[in-house]
């Protein structure tokens, strides 16, 4: 019965950790659709970001600039220079995968 126990334990704590994988993919996919298209204006538009196959050059290179989460929420939120806010657009969950897929995509914040 112990290794019944076990084997029960281990599956829970392995749908578990299946479960956040396929969630932080969820997100990305998300993050990566709102970048190139469905964030209005596209990130794309304006952006370099090799992931996504997008080469603008009215806004920073992310591929260089490699932002962490916060600060790429923050201009989200704020908006900075040319690039609008996406406060009344965008919902927080938007904005944070949106955040989550930049970073990354650049290994930003490290």
């Amino acid at each position: 019965m112990k290794h019944v126990v076990l084997s029960a334990a281990t599956a829970v704590l392995w749908m578990g950790v299946a479960g956040a994988s396929f969630a932080a993919d969820a997100d990305l996919e998300k993050g990566k659709a709102l970048f190139l298209s469905n964030a209005a204006p596209a990130c794309a538009v304006c952006h370099t970001l090799q992931d996504a196959g997008s080469a603008g050059t009215i806004g920073p290179d992310l591929d260089e600039l490699k932002p962490d989460a916060a600060r790429i929420k923050k201009v989200l939120q704020e908006g900075m220079g040319v690039m609008p806010s996406y406060a009344d657009s965008l919902d927080d969950a938007s904005r944070d995968a949106i955040a989550a897929y930049v970073v990354h995509a650049t290994g930003g914040g490290k």
